[in-house]
């Protein structure tokens, strides 16, 4: 097994572990796309087995993960494609779980007030629900826009509200019963290149915290009896990452081989023994351009003829 070391909540980082011939992920499936002449790559990672989910430590479900690198530049028209590319996969797999869905509960993870965590309040705070409007202004209007009810909801975090986000969720589920839950929050990553660049959906939920070593109450369909899509876009990333890219690449120039340089990466790691995730200097853009565009991909989904 290839060992890239960091944490992350990447499924497709999380497959770049195991070589292709690797028994213990045969349940585990990879399909590529490519998009606008190459410029947003889509990958699929699909956890079919038992075996596969033990392998990747993710549950059986499907991941799907967007990257445009053109994204960290601001590139206003791509950023608007990868929007609409986004809202695609998003009502592809909303089919999948919930076909017949007319309520959707959207909820943004986070703390508001710490920026690397953000992005769910941020993503809550552009999006142009639709619920209140079709309870004032009836059926017709519904059908004459093609509008989804759909309403939103920023948990907040267990040190501002004295609640689990969970728990919060949990208590909004029982009284709106919606068809599908979508929760967006920040999510940790490997690779610097993906910082801002990558969104990350899946219809297995999702573990906040999970990719920093933080875990908080999951939110899936076992805990809230209904179907959850995952929406993440990463934010930090490990500095064990930046240790390897670094570093790595120094030894490889120095004429190390592949198997010391793991060794050198490893012991670097094992000495230095303190987990430190680290953000970009451009954070506030980063996750300000992240918000709009996930929920302007939610805004396509439901409610595209009144944006």
């Amino acid at each position: 097994m290839k060992q890239t070391g960091g944490r992350t909540d990447l499924a497709v980082e999380l497959r770049e572990d195991f070589s292709e011939d690797d028994e213990r992920i045969k349940g585990v499936t990879v399909k590529e796309e490519y998009y606008k002449h190459r410029l947003v790559h889509v990958s699929t990672v699909r956890i079919t087995d038992a075996s596969g989910a033990r392998a990747m430590g993710r549950p059986i479900g499907s991941y799907i993960t967007l990257e445009a690198k053109g994204l960290a530049e601001g590139e206003e028209r791509l950023r608007q494609f990868v929007a609409e590319t986004l809202a695609e996969l998003l009502l592809r797999l909303l089919k999948s779980v919930s076909p017949e869905a007319k309520e959707v509960l959207v909820v943004g993870l986070g703390n508001r007030e710490a920026t690397p965590d953000a992005l769910g309040p941020v993503a809550v705070d552009e999006l142009v629900v639709t619920r209140h409007l079709i309870l004032q202004l009836g059926e017709e209007f519904r059908k004459k826009y093609h509008l989804t009810s759909f309403c939103a909801l920023a948990a907040g975090v267990l040190a501002q509200t004295g609640m689990e986000s969970g728990e919060v969720i949990k208590s909004v589920v029982r009284e709106l019963k919606p068809d599908v839950v979508i929760a967006v929050d920040a999510l940790a990553a490997r690779s610097t290149k993906r910082l801002g660049t990558t969104v990350q959906i899946t219809d297995t939920g999702i573990y906040p915290g999970a990719g920093i070593g933080n875990n908080r109450q999951a939110l899936n369909k076992e805990t809230l009896g209904v179907p959850v899509i995952a929406v993440g876009v990463p934010t930090v990333v490990d500095a064990a990452t930046i240790l390897r890219e670094r570093m790595g690449a120094y030894l490889e120039k120095r004429g190390v081989g592949e198997e010391e340089r793991e060794k050198i990466l490893e012991e670097a790691e094992e000495e230095n023994g303190q987990v430190l995730f680290v953000t970009p200097k451009g954070i506030d853009e980063l996750v300000r351009r992240a918000g709009e565009t996930v929920a302007e991909a939610i805004n396509l989904c439901f409610c595209k003829e009144l944006i």
